[in-house]
């Protein structure tokens, strides 16, 4: 080999020394080995590393065929309440198959979990195209077929805005079709009531007994395909060369409308309704005066948007802002990109923006379909229940493109899906804060703190349906997680929750520090059920790419699974701080499957409860259930565990099902 590289080389570089031309060989070929082994493993890589790390472990300790027992008892059990079965109070009804899979293949969940919330991050991070991508990868995960291909170019920008508006009105006309004149007015009048008003306020439960159920029964009867499809429909409008069409439209304004304060530079009807088209000078529109408006084209000013409500009444409803620091207020459900049974899209292009609202907001939907768009500036996200990317029987997405944001809500909010419904909050860039509770009571009387059920959950409400699937992603920045209980990557009741940040030194606290109002906490600062759970047959996961993070919370927690679910918390790199937390970190319990699993850095557990699995399960039979299987997984750096060992071993925790495993490298491939 040496002497064929020197008569190759000799030929074309003439006088070059034999030892040098050798020696200049071995010197690329050992750079290129330093480069291969120096690169670094890919998220999905390192997911393979832990799949094979689990099942060596089960192996190496003879409890592989205990594993299979458990999987095969939570396989029964999902067989046991699908479709028209009960057992106990579990059932089939509203079950979706992502989540029925993840309860039947728990070792490969969370493997799937980072592909899913990967790919969906880089579609919606990937223009026009991506968006519509990012839509047909949540159809995929609650059973449904991507949209057809559309595109919609009209003469003129508001010839573009009617044919949308005309599509995305029959859809909504075509999801309720299936429905009976009875199962109608029971979602008229009760779906709102059952799931958010009324004395809702305890995470996951819908009020009504009976009612709720039925409510859930005509949800099941949508034709949420036709949903899908409106979604994709309004998407379109996204379009960076559509955008262009509307900044092109008249900018001076000199018409007067009732229910518009400042005058409008263009009035048009449509068989739908009345388009609007304002200036570059600041309007204020009252949106629920404007009963027969079904768009808004606003080519800049600061402006301020009253209210603005989709229901059955108006069923779609456009909003595009393109330029000036706005403000967005209301109190009415279905507001703010929001929609109860119809479409909401709200766009706003520039501008550092203010969305204040109640509830069914800003992303948001109940049976149907709710997008807000905003593209750049420092915004503010603020409201109380079932908001900022939250969604029943729909899709409800908040794309925020840049800027350093503020989410502040009190429940069910910042991607949170419940029955039959997909939510997704994901901010691309910008060092953000997201807050999460402070106001409404937890639903357990034996400690403190408030309820949160929101960032990135899953939640079903349990008796009356199975759940939903809730994402929120962070692209880049320095990020603040403040949330209360049930919240951060968490799945609960037949549901799935995912919880992921790709860049920067990310703080989840752990409870929020004040109260909903910004006044100090009339409980004390405690998180129970947070950052990376599964409870009662839900799937719940947390990945962080990069930084140094802090993970914080009191009890249950921090990978953690209870009741036949799988709980999974991975960070990727940095030098990671895990606070104590009374279950430990990295724990099953009540025959579960949990993961804490880390790479790189110097990295900090409090506490001893590290990865314990307790041998006692009373919800289910042992040994037939299988038991808890507790994993806490570390690959290089010098890491501390409090109180326990030195650095590099491996510990057998609470029974030979609970795995601490601390090595110095990442082993191969093979």
């Amino acid at each position: 080999m040496q002497r064929f590289l020197y008569n190759f080389t000799a030929r074309h570089v003439p006088g070059i020394h034999e030892k040098t031309l050798i020696s200049a060989v071995l010197l690329v070929f050992m750079a290129t080995l330093v480069s291969l082994r120096a690169a670094p493993l890919t998220p999905a890589e390192l997911m393979g590393r832990l799949d094979r790390e689990i099942q060596a472990g089960l192996v190496k300790r003879d409890v592989a065929e205990q594993f299979g027992r458990y999987q095969a008892y939570a396989t029964g059990r999902m067989d046991a309440s699908a479709g028209s079965k009960r057992w106990s109070d579990k059932t089939g009804n509203c079950r979706l198959s992502y989540v029925d899979w993840m309860m039947r293949n728990q070792l490969k969940a969370p493997a799937s979990a980072e592909q899913f919330t990967r790919e969906l991050h880089q579609a919606l991070s990937s223009g026009q195209t991506g968006l519509m991508r990012a839509l047909d990868l949540l159809a995929a995960k609650v059973d449904l077929q991507p949209a057809a291909p559309v595109t919609f170019h009209g003469d003129t920008a508001l010839a573009t805005v009617s044919n949308v508006l005309t599509t995305a009105t029959h859809l909504c006309s075509d999801a309720l079709a299936p429905l009976s004149e009875k199962q109608l007015a029971l979602l008229r009048e009760k779906l709102y009531l059952l799931t958010t008003g009324g004395k809702n306020s305890l995470g996951a439960v819908w009020q009504g007994g009976k009612q709720a159920r039925a409510v859930a029964d005509a949800l099941e009867q949508l034709d949420r395909q036709a949903y899908h499809q409106a979604a994709a429909v309004l998407s379109t409008l996204n379009d960076p060369d559509v955008l262009l069409q509307f900044k092109q439209l008249a900018a001076v304004g000199s018409i007067d409308y009732a229910g518009v304060e400042g005058a409008l530079a263009a009035v048009q009807s449509t068989p739908d309704g009345v388009i609007l088209v304002g200036g570059t000078g600041t309007n204020t529109y009252q949106l629920d005066t404007l009963t027969n408006v079904v768009a808004v084209i606003d080519v800049g000013g600061n402006d301020v948007y009253l209210e603005g409500s989709v229901t059955a009444q108006r069923p779609v409803l456009i909003v595009i802002d393109l330029a000036g620091d706005d403000i967005y207020r209301g109190q009415t459900p279905g507001i703010q990109g929001g929609a109860i049974l119809g479409a909401s899209l709200l766009i706003d292009v520039e501008g550092n923006d203010a969305y204040d609202a109640q509830d069914i907001a800003q992303g948001s939907c109940l049976a149907g379909v709710g997008l807000l768009f905003d593209l750049a500036g420092d915004d503010s996200y603020r409201a109380l229940r079932r908001a900022q990317g939250q969604a029943i029987c729909g899709p409800g997405l908040l794309l925020d493109s840049g800027g350093n944001d503020s989410y502040h809500a009190a429940l069910w909010s910042q991607g949170v899906g419940s029955t039959l419904g997909i939510g997704v909050l994901d901010d691309l860039a910008g060092e953000d804060h997201y807050y999460a509770g402070g106001l409404y009571p937890n639903c357990y009387g034996d400690s403190p703190g408030y309820a949160g059920w929101s960032q990135g959950v899953g939640i079903g409400p349990r008796g009356t349906a199975n759940g939903g699937i809730g994402v929120l992603l962070d692209g880049a920045g320095d990020d603040t997680y403040e949330c209360d209980y049930f919240s951060h990557g968490g799945g609960y009741w037949f549901a799935a929750g995912f919880a992921r940040d790709f860049g920067g030194n990310d703080k989840r606290l752990g409870s929020t520090r004040l109260g909903y109002d910004g006044l100090p906490r009339g409980e004390r600062i405690f998180l129970r059920w947070g950052i990376a759970y599964g409870c009662h047959y839900g799937a719940g996961f947390v990945f962080d790419d990069s930084g140094d993070d802090t993970y914080g919370g009191n009890v249950v927690g921090l990978g953690f699974a209870w009741d036949i679910a799988v709980g999974a918390l991975c960070d990727f790199g940095g030098n990671d701080h895990y606070t104590k937390i009374g279950s430990g970190q990295g724990v099953a319990r009540q025959a579960s499957l949990a993961i804490l699993y880390n790479t790189g850095g110097d990295d900090v557990y409090e506490g001893t409860g590290q990865a314990m699995a307790n041998p006692v399960v009373t919800y289910h039979p042992m040994p037939a259930c299988g038991g808890n299987f507790s994993f806490l997984v570390d690959y290089l750096g010098q890491d501390t565990y409090g109180g326990i060992t030195s650095n590099n071993c491996e510990l057998v925790r609470q029974s030979p099902t609970g795995f601490l495993i601390d090595r110095a490298f990442v082993p191969s491939a093979h």
